[in-house]
């Protein structure tokens, strides 16, 4: 199984950058020594100190403290008709694409490319899948790094959100809905780690599902990196709101459930 994204200190540091707290503003604010924000962020810590830091930041503190202790991760996926995830390299980060297709008609839709998508298109090419679209969550280079070579390969038409331009890619703005045989997919503007964010929310399979590229991870979420607060409003209103059976399909890290997430997600659980 891919390992989780982000550990405890990776979601401490997000929060610390989001809300513009130094380390010894949060070490005054918690109570807690600089020395142990330092060791937390080096994998040990004590429970006192991950709670304290927890409260200062706006973090759930009991599924912080569960990260921290390594004891939980996302329930691990049963593989489903319709959905297939493809992990690859882009330097030094493992990213990830997708493929979302209607099991009567094998219509299918791509969702980003990762680093490599020659495994993607082989895997459609023996289940004999028509790639008719390709809709990009974002435009950071991890996620279209390899999409000339799969335009080419397939011929799908290309979309990308238009906040975040891309050459070849027709833009879309939230509220486009596409059809691929019996599924639909709609679009919802989830920007906050990067100015146009797209999550697309696909319906017709067994469970609905969400392609949300680096705005939700397992047990994280992608920085804030033009406004953190809208990230989170943007998670927790268009994401988080879908049924809990709903699969998540992230950028980085497993597949999880918005269920899962309500609950273990230090940035959001409790605020549902």
């Amino acid at each position: 199984m891919i390992p989780l994204e982000d550990n405890v200190g990776d979601i401490v540091g997000k929060a610390q950058r989001g809300l513009r707290i130094s380390d010894t503003e949060l070490a005054e604010r918690a109570r807690v020594s600089s020395q142990k924000i330092r060791a937390l962020r080096a994998g040990k810590f004590d429970e006192l100190a991950v709670l304290g830091i927890a409260g200062v930041l706006g973090l759930a503190p009991r599924p912080l403290y569960e990260l921290a202790k390594g004891e939980w991760r996302p329930q691990k996926l049963d593989e489903r008709d319709g959905v297939a995830q493809f992990n690859t390299r882009y330097h030094d980060m493992a990213v990830n694409a997708y493929l979302v297709w209607d099991p009567p008609s094998r219509a299918a839709a791509a969702f980003d490319t990762g680093g490599d998508s020659s495994e993607m298109v082989r895997f459609a090419k023996h289940h004999k899948l028509d790639v008719q679209l390709i809709l990009l969550t974002h435009a950071h280079a991890d996620h279209v790094a390899d999409l000339p070579s799969l335009r080419e390969e397939t011929g799908a038409d290309v979309f990308t959100p238009a906040r975040e331009p891309v050459p070849g890619a027709q833009p879309i703005e939230e509220g486009k809905r596409f059809r691929l045989g019996k599924l639909q997919i709609d679009t919802r503007l989830t920007w906050g780690h990067s100015q146009g964010g797209m999550t697309y929310v696909v319906r017709g399979l067994a469970r609905p599902v969400a392609i949300v590229g680096d705005s939700l991870f397992a047990g994280s979420m992608g920085g804030g990196n033009v406004s953190y607060q809208d990230a989170l409003r943007n998670n927790l209103e268009k994401i988080l709101t879908l049924p809990d059976e709903t699969i998540i399909c992230p950028g980085h890290g497993p597949m999880t459930t918005v269920g899962e997430e309500k609950v273990h997600n230090p940035f959001f659980a409790g605020k549902l």
